[in-house]
């Protein structure tokens, strides 16, 4: 059972926290001179971080640690990215006469 667990952490699992650690670090990184920098970032380090969450399941002997640490990622910047789409303003509609 815990092969699976770390089976399922090291293959999507670490897919799916690398992508979703992606779309939450263009909240937080600062922009650059540019503008841009917050959006080009995350796409470059989205290998590394899928190799560190890939590596750390496979190499890390307490499966809890492995689940605490990915959890905790997807938790934090999936809260960022659904608190970004709450926060839109309400689109003003002039009535029609």
């Amino acid at each position: 059972m815990t092969k699976w667990i770390r089976i399922g952490f090291a293959g999507p699992g670490a897919v799916i926290v690398a992508l979703v650690v992606m779309a939450g670090m263009a909240l937080w990184l600062p922009r650059g001179a540019a503008g841009i920098d917050n959006l080009v970032l995350p796409l470059i380090l989205v290998p590394l971080i899928w190799a560190a969450l890939f590596f750390h399941a496979c190499l890390d002997r307490r499966i809890g640690r492995v689940a605490l640490i990915a959890i905790s990622l997807f938790a934090v910047h999936a809260t960022l990215i659904a608190a970004k789409f709450i926060d839109r303003p309400a689109v003003a509609v002039e009535p029609r006469s």
